[in-house]
């Protein structure tokens, strides 16, 4: 184990030692908690040195990224085996979750890049409300065309 140690000027109240907040208006302040009024703040960090990524028991895929759903149980949610995974084999085209989201739900997430912006996106505040969401294998059919080259 490893330590880092050192005075900093307190985060909290920027080292004036005073916290104003969105309670205290009209020129009132209490006194930080952080620093104890003090305008310095000790921080210490202590870690374990990096020597290898270690092994994860009872995983049996890996996906990219995650929008917001739900994993689990045998549902085809995409990704790779641990074992791909740990040897190092990138997420290719196909490894999405194109069973439960578009392209641009997607890569919003996973790779913002490569998002799609076709003005036929009219998702209006969630991706699943959009009018194409679910036929969204033949967006996924036009991502694949225009982004997998």
């Amino acid at each position: 184990m490893k330590t880092i140690e050192f005075d900093e000027k307190c985060p909290s109240c920027n080292g004036t030692g005073l916290y104003v907040g969105m309670a205290e208006r009209d020129g009132y302040a209490v006194v930080c908690g952080n620093c104890k009024g003090s305008g310095k703040h000790h921080f210490t960090h202590t870690y374990e040195e990096f020597e290898k990524r270690e092994e994860r028991e009872g995983i049996r895929k890996v996906v990219q990224t995650n929008p917001g759903i739900c994993l689990g149980g045998n549902y085809n949610f995409g990704g790779m085996s641990y074992y791909d995974w740990k040897e190092g084999k990138p997420f290719m085209i196909g490894m999405e979750m194109r069973l439960y989201t578009c392209p641009a739900w997607w890569y919003q997430s996973a790779d913002y890049k490569k998002k799609p912006e076709w003005k036929e996106c009219g998702w209006g505040g969630s991706f699943s409300g959009c009018k194409h969401f679910s036929t969204k294998s033949i967006c996924w059919a036009k991502w694949d065309k225009e982004f997998n080259k």
